[in-house]
């Protein structure tokens, strides 16, 4: 190949990069990003860069000394994918050829409809949301997550630190039952009960009050939360509109076999756009979590530059980790599909201690609170059995 383009750059696009440069790969590489800035590390925006712990330096994913012989064409947006000319198309008119693409163009937040406009409403996924919410949160006053999800609740215990007055709305029963089941989703979330932030579950979002500015959420029950400051925390959807009618086949993100291949050849997908399949389930599923986009590069890099013919190993399971409220939550593989949760260690009351998960016996996911290192004997467990 003479010519690679890695269409997205962030963590996923620069582990690519990485792997190609370390797996031989000396040709051209192109990184393309529609942000200005270079790859940056996300965790720490709900968490250190939004209460001014750490700056924007502190987030850079590249060392100053590494040089992978790249071109960066940043502030640059794809718009579409010529399959047949083998061209990544930008918004600014130019045009990429290339041998082999690595898509790796992520996920967006989830907007709130009718909230365009309205000052005071923010989603957390950039470096520049990051920025604004910031600047507000540092007015203090009354705040309102929208969604109990783990970005909802790192930015309701960062805010609950600067000294806010928080309120999380979930419209599920029980927060973050999807990830976690609904009975371990319970225990992480009265984190914020225990530090006196309120969390409605179980009633939808009507929408939003104020002229320019919001000033209230109104819920589908009736009641109205006031509010100086929103954060709408509903999810993610994969960039991925920008490959419609190039052929490469689109469920739910860019579909990929287990080694990040898709339906186009020389064409390999990572990071939160992509929907890997899952031998061990049976399903394709998108993997939105930091090592996901840091390590399963890797094996779709191996592909592309093989033609195909590279073995792809079993992809570890899953893991992720939040912090809140002084706690360290770990998490990984998979809860759907469990059918018994047992806490092996410490006590839930205690907010430490370490649960697994099973199925037919057969252990499936591990989850600690406050306890890493019995938490990394698990995971190295789990990846074994997987």
């Amino acid at each position: 190949m003479r010519t690679v383009a890695v269409v997205g750059a962030s963590l996923a696009g620069l582990s690519a990069a990485r792997s190609l440069r370390k797996q031989g790969y000396d040709g051209r590489l192109v990184v393309i990003g529609d942000e200005p800035h270079r790859p940056y590390d996300r965790p720490p925006l709900s968490k250190e860069f939004l209460s001014g712990g750490i700056g924007e330096t502190d987030l850079a994913l590249e060392p100053d000394d590494e040089d992978l012989q790249a071109e960066w064409l940043l502030g640059a947006r794809a718009t579409g994918l010529d399959s047949a000319d083998r061209a990544v198309r930008l918004a600014d008119g130019r045009e990429v050829r290339a041998d082999g693409i690595v898509i790796a163009t992520g996920a967006a937040a989830r907007q709130l409809p009718g909230t365009d406009g309205l000052a005071g409403v923010h989603t957390l996924r950039t470096l520049d949301d990051a920025r604004a919410l910031r600047d507000q949160l540092a007015l203090g006053g009354r705040l309102v997550v929208i969604g109990g999800g783990f970005i909802g609740a790192e930015v309701a215990s960062t805010a609950y630190a600067l000294g806010l007055d928080v309120t999380v709305v979930e419209a599920a029963p029980t927060p973050l039952a999807g990830p976690l089941g609904e009975a371990m989703g319970a225990v992480v979330s009265a984190l914020h009960a225990d530090h006196g932030v309120r969390l409605l579950c179980g009633v939808g979002v009507k929408g939003l009050s104020g002229e320019t500015r919001v000033d209230a959420v109104l819920l589908e029950d009736g009641r109205s939360v006031p509010a100086d400051t929103v954060v709408v925390g509903v999810g993610a959807r994969p960039c991925v509109e920008w490959l419609e009618g190039s052929g490469v086949v689109l469920d739910n993100g860019v579909r990929c076999g287990v080694d990040g291949r898709t339906s186009l050849a020389s064409v390999v997908a990572v990071g939160d756009c992509a929907s890997w399949y899952d031998p061990g389930a049976g399903v394709h599923r998108r993997v939105e979590h930091w090592t996901g986009a840091r390590e399963r590069p890797d094996a779709a890099v191996a592909t592309l530059l093989s033609s195909g013919a590279a073995v792809p190993g079993v992809p570890r399971p899953p893991y992720f980790w939040s912090d809140q409220y002084g706690v360290k939550i770990q998490f990984a593989g998979h809860a759907a599909g469990a059918d018994s949760v047992t806490v092996e260690e410490g006590a839930v009351d205690d907010r430490s201690f370490l649960a697994v998960y099973r199925r037919a016996g057969h252990p499936v996911a591990v989850l600690a609170m406050n306890q890493p290192r019995l938490f990394m004997r698990w995971r190295k467990q789990l990846a074994g059995a997987s």
